[in-house]
């Protein structure tokens, strides 16, 4: 973490702000800050810098993926043949091209990815396992486990350090 946004995450203002924009990211600087207990200037202020740190990233609707058709979650496990550079690179570019696959994430254990993927139903699947995955150079193995129930999907972080203060 920067110097600059830890001094950012010192001022109860923006970690206040910060939590509000992660709840209503279409909120109003006005309503913000008054949310906040700020007069508008400054929390203006106080956005704009937490924006340009980086500490916000982008805003974003989240969509309720059943209502748009996509009642699965996949989350599939894989295993490359080997690590070296080009197969590594080649794998990585393959999936940041690939919009079915929302998340993807280098573990550790027994395989070397674990990939988030949302599909209408099982069939689907299976054509994007004939269509994608098992067209890439490298992959040795792949393991998947369907989703039956979700309990809990937060976009909402915990700043490190957060108490109540927040709430």
């Amino acid at each position: 973490m920067s110097k600059e946004t830890s001094d950012l995450l010192q001022d109860r203002y923006v970690r206040h702000m910060i939590d509000v924009v992660q709840r209503e990211g279409r909120i109003t600087v006005q309503a913000l800050a008054e949310s906040v207990g700020l007069s508008a200037p400054p929390c203006w202020r106080r956005l704009r810098d937490i924006e340009e740190s980086g500490l916000i990233v982008r805003y974003a609707a989240i969509l309720d993926r059943k209502k748009v058709g996509l009642h699965c979650c996949m989350f599939t496990q894989v295993s490359l043949e080997k690590h070296s550079e080009n197969v590594v690179a080649e794998f990585e570019r393959a999936v940041r091209a690939t919009p079915e696959i929302l998340e993807c994430w280098v573990i550790t254990g027994d395989a070397d990815y674990l990939l988030k993927i949302y599909m209408p139903d099982p069939t689907a699947f299976d054509r994007f396992l004939a269509r994608f995955m098992l067209k890439i150079n490298g992959v040795r193995q792949m393991k998947t486990a369907v989703a039956l129930r979700e309990v809990k999907n937060e976009t909402r972080l915990q700043l490190p350090g957060a108490g109540t203060e927040l709430a």
